[in-house]
């Protein structure tokens, strides 16, 4: 009978669901041992497409460069583009570079600029994200796409819910991100009502390196280096 097959193939992907628990549980554990060593550190979040010759790619260098020589590492999602730029930055003020890799079917590869200890593979992206949450002081966000945006939202989502404490979230590139604050502000703010005014602090802009330096001593001079839960 069709429903008993249909039933039958549910059965089988609730008993493989139960085993992938435990890949899943190895992979927090795993990450939670690696990423508790490294110390205070700043994700920098940004396009895979972006080229070695763009802008943008050596803001994200020079970003990255700076956030070491001010005391913390660097955490990017190990792949290439601006990911690359903020570890090669890393690499060149001979700070900690962590790369948080995932398996994706295109554009995803480690970059060469990731400290060979400090290099991580996840298959569950939702493993990762916590990683990235957990273990960053800070979110700097140079111009990306949906996965950019998707770790954009989430940070700002938890904070405004209480379920994470703040920390700066910091876009860089004011001609890439006013369309997206100027939409925020018009739509969600001011004609439905959807966010507060304090939500939309949550996030600054700038242009530069040293600002996002100044954004993080700023924050860091009132409160604690820890842990975000």
């Amino acid at each position: 009978m069709p429903g008993e097959q249909r039933n039958k193939g549910w059965n089988e992907i609730k008993t493989n669901d139960s085993w992938a628990l435990f890949k899943i549980m190895s992979e927090f554990v795993h990450g939670y041992e690696r990423m508790s060593q490294i110390g205070p550190s700043v994700s920098i979040f940004g396009s895979a497409r972006l080229k070695p010759d763009s802008k943008y790619y050596k803001l994200a260098t020079e970003v990255g460069q700076k956030i070491v020589e001010n005391g913390y590492g660097v955490i990017t999602g190990g792949g290439p583009g601006i990911m690359e730029a903020g570890n090669k930055g890393a690499h060149l003020a001979e700070g900690v570079s962590v790369g948080l890799n995932i398996d994706l079917p295109f554009e995803q590869h480690d970059n060469p600029y990731i400290d060979q200890d400090k290099s991580m593979d996840f298959d569950y992206f939702f493993v990762r994200k916590v990683m990235f949450v957990k273990y960053s002081q800070g979110f700097v966000v140079l111009p990306g796409g949906f996965g950019t945006l998707d770790e954009l939202f989430e940070a700002i989502t938890l904070i405004q819910t209480n379920k994470i404490d703040k920390f700066p979230i910091i876009l860089v590139g004011s001609d890439f991100w006013c369309g997206l604050l100027d939409w925020i502000k018009t739509q969600l703010l001011d004609s439905f009502e959807t966010v507060s005014a304090v939500d939309v602090d949550l996030v600054e802009v700038v242009d530069s390196a040293d600002e996002v330096i100044e954004i993080l001593d700023k924050f860091y001079n009132k409160y604690n280096l820890s842990p975000n839960f």
